[in-house]
């Protein structure tokens, strides 16, 4: 024990350390690299032990260092922890929203294998992270989550703010448990629309259904293709968007369960009608089908989506009520059994998880009763749009070899 000056410093030997005479708990250690560390020694309110760093000899002097160490003992006298702040400070500093949401995605959502995986973090790219990603989350306030749904429910509509709601408050209360110190801003009364004004029950009628299929001639013929297989299959917006001819074995599509969102693989059989589509989406036999490149897959939904409302507007010389593209599988799936496919049937085609203990030991693919349900699907179709017709569109549709 001795006073710590610099002479004293210049003395110690590696490994050595000098506690100081005067400040009790302010001490000096020669490191084995041979710098010398300042730190004070002290215990909490709980009586644990505590180290805090003071610096490194050269880049403070053993004065400064003591005047440190003394501000530190006046704040332990007065009942704080000056380790624990600091640490709060740190991580005030570097715990941005962005860097919590990266932890939420990495350690909850991907490690769940959840199939909204991909959903979430697109909600969390395009309208959180833009918006205040920068900004440290032990700072938010309820004021800034309120301006923040402001914006999106300005830009995109009160349901896509809830969502985005439902997902920040999902990573503020997953890091809640992981730091006691934060408390998420986020409280009950925020959401813009209640539960049962989010579920969406929008079918199209038959003369909008050949509205929409009339302007899809207008439109790209990638697009349009991707659009009515869309109708023709049942199947989800991106698990379409997304499909590769690798994927397609003989007269099959199956649908791998890294990309379908019951994480099982699904097969779809492929009837004249979705071959027709394929083949007009694109020649290659290769890579992505709704794709220009064979690399990635067509973009730009939202802007063709409102061309073809143009279009479909134009056409008849009136806009049709809201609609989404995804309106066409409930739509698909609403046709089906106006073609007489049993509900069992039908959930099957779309990939609905059949419930309780039939979905967990039937595991028959029904393969054929989902043939006969798509071709049900495309004649129904076919009249729809040719009501008048002997002969319809998918008359003498080639198949894909």
């Amino acid at each position: 024990m001795a006073k710590i000056i610099k002479r004293v410093i210049d003395g110690l030997e590696p490994g050595a350390i000098v506690t100081d005479s005067e400040i009790r708990g302010f001490v000096a250690r020669r490191l084995p690299s041979g710098l010398v560390s300042y730190g004070f020694r002290y215990r909490n309110q709980a009586g644990r032990q505590r180290w805090l760093p003071l610096g490194i000899h050269g880049s403070i002097t053993p004065d400064e260092a003591r005047g440190l160490a003394k501000r530190a003992a006046g704040d332990v006298a007065h009942g704080r922890d000056p380790q624990a702040e600091r640490a709060g400070a740190r991580a005030v500093a570097t715990n941005t929203v962005d860097v919590v949401l990266d932890g939420y995605l990495t350690r909850s959502v991907k490690a769940r294998d959840l199939s909204s995986a991909d959903e979430i973090a697109k909600t969390f790219a395009r309208n959180i992270r833009p918006r205040i990603g920068d900004r440290s989350v032990y700072t938010l306030g309820r004021q800034d989550i309120i301006d923040l749904l402001d914006v999106i429910e300005d830009e995109s509509g009160p349901v896509a703010a809830d969502r985005a709601l439902d997902y920040l408050r999902a990573a503020f209360n997953w890091y809640a448990i992981r730091d006691p110190r934060f408390n998420s801003p986020i409280i009950r009364g925020m959401a813009r629309t209640r539960p049962k004004e989010r579920a969406r029950s929008r079918i199209l009628d038959d003369d909008e259904l050949r509205a929409v299929w009339a302007a899809l001639d207008q439109m790209p013929p990638r697009y349009a293709a991707f659009v009515r297989t869309l109708l023709l299959s049942g199947q989800r917006r991106d698990e379409v968007r997304c499909a590769r001819w690798e994927e397609i074995t003989g007269n099959t599509w199956t649908i791998p369960r890294s990309r379908f969102k019951g994480k099982r693989d699904h097969t779809i059989p492929l009837v004249p009608a979705i071959e027709a589509q394929l083949a007009k989406a694109s020649s290659r036999r290769s890579g992505l089908i709704f794709s220009n490149d064979g690399n990635r897959p067509i973009g730009g939904l939202s802007t063709l989506k409102r061309k073809l409302e143009t279009a479909v507007a134009a056409n008849r010389g009136k806009r049709l009520p809201q609609w989404q593209l995804h309106d066409l599988r409930r739509t698909a799936r609403t046709l089906m059994s106006r073609a007489g496919v049993s509900s069992d049937v039908a959930e099957r085609v779309i990939g609905h998880a059949m419930p309780g203990v039939r979905g967990i030991y039937d595991r028959f693919e029904y393969a054929e009763a989902k043939r006969e349900a798509l071709e049900r699907l495309a004649a129904l179709v076919e009249r729809i749009l040719h009501p008048d017709a002997g002969r319809g569109v998918f008359s003498e549709t080639p198949c894909l070899e």
